[in-house]
């Protein structure tokens, strides 16, 4: 019974906003009402990649963590070949557990989502929500190259083993427009660690393991190597997804919508 009010829940709030975020003022909660926040980056970037919108969620009176997985941003010096998927999901279990968070709403964007359904996998019981930021959905048995197609995969494992021996992926452009925007990413960009990209994930059921879930899909432009991923999941009763119109890196290039749409959860 509890499963049907939380999907009729998600309904009405995908309703709501589906095509076009309101305007939403930011005024800071009362202790009672504050919120724990877990936001996951994604590949090749860090914790840093979401202070336009960790500043603003903190501004509301929330509790907001941001942290970079290892081998990536400010904790790229703990990088070895043995730093993969699992690693990953640890990192964000073990801030859960140290921090004696409860209530949480995780969000994951771009390779992060896979990192947050693996967190939902484990410990369940410390998630209210999970929201994917045009994240990657990868089904047991399925690893993050699953979403890509052959050539793409192909040429992910040569451009890994040409510029390090196949520890990780190089570099690639952010694929933001704003000059601006794109220098402040690019320059903060890191490897990623290859051993994350093939390795194949087993969540014992289905993503999510039963925690609402919503999905934030940008559209504007949309990201056409995790397009067909999308269509998978887009208008299963299970699947609420909110449209916004931006592009993949949305934290940073629409900041202002994201935080209003993560502010309806608190």
């Amino acid at each position: 019974m509890r499963a049907r009010r939380d999907v009729l829940k998600l309904f009405a709030f995908a309703a709501a906003t589906t095509g076009a975020v309101g305007s939403l003022t930011v005024n800071p909660v009362s202790s009672n009402a504050r919120r724990n926040y877990v936001l996951v980056h994604g590949a090749w970037v860090g914790g840093w990649i979401w202070r336009r919108v960790s500043d603003q969620l903190a501004i509301a009176g929330h509790r907001v963590f941001t942290p970079s997985l290892t081998g990536l941003g400010d904790r790229r010096h703990l990088l070895t070949r043995e730093t993969n998927m699992d690693t990953h999901i640890r990192d964000i279990i073990a801030l859960i557990e140290i921090e004696e968070l409860n209530d949480v709403i995780l969000v994951g964007h771009s390779y992060g989502g896979i990192v947050t359904t693996g967190v939902a996998a484990k410990v369940p019981q410390h998630l209210k929500q999970l929201v994917y930021l045009d994240a990657l959905l990868v089904e047991g048995g399925e690893s993050w190259s699953s979403a890509h197609a052959a050539d793409i995969v192909t040429a992910r494992r040569k451009a890994a083993q040409e510029s390090s021996a196949g520890l990780t992926l190089p570099v690639p452009k952010s694929g933001i427009n704003d000059p601006g925007d794109a220098a402040w990413v690019e320059r903060r960009m890191t490897p990623h660690p290859f051993s994350t990209y093939e390795q194949k994930m087993h969540w014992g059921g289905a993503i999510g393991n039963g925690v609402p879930k919503v999905y934030i899909d940008c559209t504007q432009p949309a990201l056409t190597a995790i397009a067909a991923m999308k269509d998978k999941y887009r208008g299963r009763a299970d699947w609420p997804f909110i449209e916004i119109k931006t592009g993949h890196n949305a934290q940073v290039t629409a900041a202002k919508e994201v935080t209003e749409l993560l502010l309806r959860f608190a």
